[in-house]
């Protein structure tokens, strides 16, 4: 049986575990990311429910999206495409984080594409790459605002990341998919349920 990234995977009892399915493995690989990964695993051991800063570009890049748009690029992404790697929702953005080095390629080809050019309402990506730090989520909910959360939890220590191409093409048909005009109301967004066995 499949499992949605909204539901906890089975664990242990010494595992990380929160109702996102952030598991030790996957707190082990964004500790990896920082410079000192013990004493990040350490605060998390002391509380799960701290969001912390970590660096990008050597363990991951993130390609930040505002909520709507990013959701548009996921539901493609588990639709039609590979899947994804580690999602997480701050404060109205989506952060989907990528293979390394996508922050340096990605920008070119949204350039070759034209990406926002011509009237397009498509919006900025931001692309985090070597030299900048993101918030990631805490590992179990808490005191941190609601709206702070894993949509799609780290929960192995070396996660399958899209490069590049791959969010260009899912950032590319999440463009016309919200261009279409349509006289229904659209469908529950939180209803999309998403097969993460299908992840590489």
């Amino acid at each position: 049986m499949s499992r949605t990234p909204y539901e906890t995977p089975p664990q242990g009892p010494g595992d990380h575990s929160d109702a996102a399915g952030v598991t030790s493995d996957g707190a082990a690989w964004l500790a990896s990311a920082g410079t000192y990964p013990r004493s990040t695993l350490a605060l998390w051991e002391e509380r799960p429910d701290a969001p912390v800063v970590l660096p990008c570009g050597a363990v991951f890049d993130v390609v930040n999206t505002p909520a709507v748009f990013g959701r548009r690029m996921l539901d493609r992404l588990w639709d039609e495409g590979p899947g994804s790697g580690p999602v997480a929702v701050c404060r109205g953005r989506m952060l989907l984080f990528a293979a390394p080095g996508t922050a340096a390629r990605l920008p070119s080809l949204l350039d070759w594409e034209e990406w926002g050019g011509r009237g397009q309402a498509v919006p900025p990506l931001l692309c985090h790459g070597t030299g900048d730090a993101v918030t990631v989520p805490a590992l179990r909910g808490g005191p941190s605002p609601a709206d702070t959360r894993w949509l799609v939890a780290p929960d192995t220590r070396h996660p399958w990341l899209p490069g590049p191409e791959i969010l260009l093409w899912a950032a590319v048909r999440a463009a016309r998919s919200a261009v279409r005009i349509s006289i229904f109301p659209p469908a529950d967004q939180d209803a999309k349920v998403y097969d993460v066995s299908r992840r590489r």
